[in-house]
This record gives structure tokens, C-alpha cells and sequence, in this order.
């Protein structure tokens, strides 16, 4: 439904609503057609006031038609260039895409394909919004303006920092290796505190419980992966991703070997790790390997020999949380709980960090074995009280 006429004439031809909601449209001109996937810019604006959008209309116009002067611009011959004394671009810096290629090869080596993607999706990013450019030749204005265009695109702040960190890792690795003279543009870029961000919270003690019991009413393979999780802390990708053979239940303490697989990878060396199995965990680990089927996994529904969706087992397992303990409680909570738990029987902080496969807080923590199975036995079991013990 496009806007009345209380719009002025500048923004009344491109904006229309759609459930009461306005978006922003406007056809891309022929000579600049190239440069673009699609013939027409369609942009919800995401707000309902007609004053707001006309308002980010007007911006959006001024924003689209400078860039697009440049783009003309970029593609004009310039006469009698031969007789400037300085070329416009000298710079003999490395492209932004070539030292995303230099990254990924110098600190790729056993990384999982999200670090991969992470650095292809960041950079371009970059790249379709800025040009491919040598590197020195970004400006501070530059990544400001890739700051806006994420925030007015809905990225958290939290998002935008992260993607942020791998961009100035990329510049920074290529000016160190080429011996570069330049700093870094997207070095200091300030980040806005929007308070934007959504908390995890841990899931309570009584909710846990309520929940393994309601896991061990139902007795699907979902939850058992949610029960696996909740008394070991293990992130959702790791669990999804075990073999049965990664299993242990007949051993003197029962306990599952997180390790790296060629259909899931792991987050960081630390989490690679043996973690015992008590409570709910140890049930569920028992119940997967009961089940007669020919499948080598521990949840096929999730994995095959190719890859874990953890994506598609977080949003049907989330919506089930959810709908039983409230909006803000999803599977990652328990691995906040566990944390939790452990701190609540006076657990070592390092020994919390060996179990729960998190980076360890110093130098000196990643020296020796560390802990053993014995020993992280000797602590897990006490989040377990024995008149719970399934």
C-alpha cells in the first residue's frame, strides 16, 4: 500500500507499507544497473511512523545518489592523465580480498570451516559496501560508515564488534608480514553502547530438574540431547556431533571423549576434552546406545558423515525450552548452569574450565595434562544431589 499524499513529493514515490510497516523503494539507474544483483532497492525501514520514514527516505536517497555518483565517476576517462605529475592511486599495498587470502593461510591451519566463512562473510562485507582497495587506502570515515550501514541493517553492537575483530585481524596480520608504514582503519572504530544486546541466562536448579524429568517422560532422541547437555555443560554442536563410539558408559567412570570429527569441528583446542557422565547425562548417554539402529551417531537427525546441523537442532530444541520455562531460557543455559554448579560446590576455577572446554585463563593453566577423569569425577558428581540421581 504506498503512502498518502502527507508525504512530501521527495519521498511519497518511494516509500510504500506493507502491514502497516514502511519500506523504502527505488529502481537502480541503467548505467549503474551492472554493479547490482537486482534492478530495485527494497528496504524495510522498520518503523511504522510516517514521519520517521520519510525522514530515513531522505537519507537513503542523499546516501544512494552520492555513491552512485561515485561509481560514474569511477568509470570516466580522465584527459590528459599522462601529463599529471602524480597518478591518482599509488599505493602498492596489498588488496583488502588478497589479505583475507593471506589470513586464512597463515592462521587457518586446523581451524573449522566457520572460521572460513566467518572471514569471507566479514571482508566482503567490507568489499561490497567500500570497494576492494589496497588496504592503506581505507579511511577512518570509511569504517564509520561500515559501522552505521550494519546498525541500520539490525546488527547487534555485539555482532558488529565481533565482525570488527576479524577485519582488524586481517589488515593488521598483512601490515605486519609486508612490513606496511600505515595504520590500521578499523582500528579504533567507536562502538556505540545501544544496550542491544540479549543476555543468556542460566537455567535454575529447579528448572533443570523439571526439565530432565519431563526428558525422561518424553524419551526422544531430542531429549536425550538435552539431557546429555544438562548435567555436563557441553556446547549443543558438540553434543549434537558425538559418535556413539565417543561414549563411554561401561568404563569405571562413565564419560563421553568431545573430540574433532570431519562432519563437526570444535570450537577451541580446549575443547577437546573427556567429560564424566552423571545424573541426566549419564541416563541419555545409556539410552542412546540402547537404541537399535545402524547409525555410527549419536543423534542422526542432526548428523550425517558430512556435517552437524546445530543450527536446525538449536531453534526446535529452543522452541521447546521456550514453551515450558519462558522466554530468555534456551539450551545454552545450561552450559551458563554449569558453571554455576560447579562454583556452588566449590569446584577448582580451572578444573571449570578443563570440564566445560573453556579457554584457560593463563599461561601457566596450559602447562602439564592437567586434570584428570578422576579428579573432574570427584567435583561433577557433586551437582548431582544422590536423591536425584536417575
Amino acid at each position: 500500500m504506498w503512502v498518502d499524499n502527507m508525504v512530501d513529493n521527495l519521498t511519497y514515490s518511494y516509500l510504500y507499507t506493507k502491514r502497516d510497516v514502511y519500506y523504502f523503494s527505488k529502481q537502480v539507474p541503467k548505467d549503474i544497473r551492472s554493479h547490482y544483483k537486482r534492478d530495485r532497492i527494497v528496504i524495510c525501514l522498520k518503523t511504522k511512523s510516517q514521519f520517521a520514514a520519510s525522514r530515513a527516505c531522505k537519507s537513503l536517497i542523499q546516501r544512494l545518489e552520492d555513491y552512485w555518483l561515485s561509481l560514474r565517476l569511477s568509470t570516466l576517462n580522465i584527459p590528459a592523465k599522462h601529463l599529471l605529475k602524480n597518478s591518482f592511486s599509488t599505493s602498492n599495498s596489498p588488496t583488502l580480498s588478497v589479505a583475507l587470502d593471506t589470513y586464512l593461510k597463515m592462521k587457518g591451519n586446523g581451524k573449522s570451516r566457520v572460521f572460513y566463512r566467518a572471514g569471507h562473510r566479514n571482508i566482503n562485507t567490507v568489499i561490497n559496501l567500500l570497494g576492494d582497495r589496497p588496504i592503506d587506502e581505507y579511511s577512518t570515515s570509511d569504517a564509520s560508515a561500515l559501522r552505521d550501514h550494519l546498525i541500520e541493517k539490525g546488527l547487534k553492537i555485539a555482532s558488529i564488534t565481533r565482525m570488527f575483530s576479524t577485519i582488524k585481524s586481517v589488515i593488521n596480520l598483512t601490515i605486519r608480514e609486508e612490513g606496511l608504514k600505515c595504520n590500521n582503519a578499523f582500528s579504533r572504530t567507536y562502538m556505540p553502547d545501544l544496550d542491544d544486546s540479549k543476555q543468556r541466562h542460566p537455567i535454575g536448579n529447579e528448572d533443570i530438574k523439571s526439565i530432565q524429568n519431563e526428558c525422561k517422560k518424553i524419551d526422544d532422541e531430542k531429549r536425550w540431547l538435552i539431557a546429555l547437555i544438562s548435567d555436563t555443560g557441553m556446547r549443543l554442536s558438540e553434543v549434537a556431533g558425538l559418535s556413539k563410539d565417543d561414549i563411554k558408559v561401561n568404563e569405571s567412570i562413565p564419560y563421553v571423549d568431545i573430540k574433532t570429527h570431519p562432519w563437526r569441528s570444535l570450537k577451541t583446542k580446549s575443547s577437546i576434552r573427556k567429560v564424566p557422565l552423571v545424573g541426566a547425562s549419564l541416563w541419555s548417554a545409556k539410552r542412546i546406545l540402547e537404541r537399535d539402529n545402524d547409525s555410527p551417531f549419536a543423534f542422526p537427525i542432526y548428523t550425517n558423515d558430512k556435517k552437524t546441523n546445530s543450527n536446525s537442532a538449536s531453534a526446535a530444541l529452543n522452541k521447546w525450552l521456550r514453551n515450558r520455562l519462558g522466554e530468555g531460557n534456551v539450551i545454552h543455559g545450561f552450559r551458563h548452569s554449569m558453571r554455576d554448579r560447579l562454583r556452588a560446590v566449590e569446584c577448582p576455577s580451572d578444573l571449570i574450565d578443563q570440564i566445560g572446554g573453556w579457554t584457560r585463563g593463563s599461561i601457566g593453566e596450559g602447562y602439564g595434562k592437567g586434570y584428570g577423569l578422576d579428579v573432574k569425577y570427584k567435583w561433577i558428581k557433586n551437582i548431582v544431589p544422590k536423591k536425584d540421581s536417575f
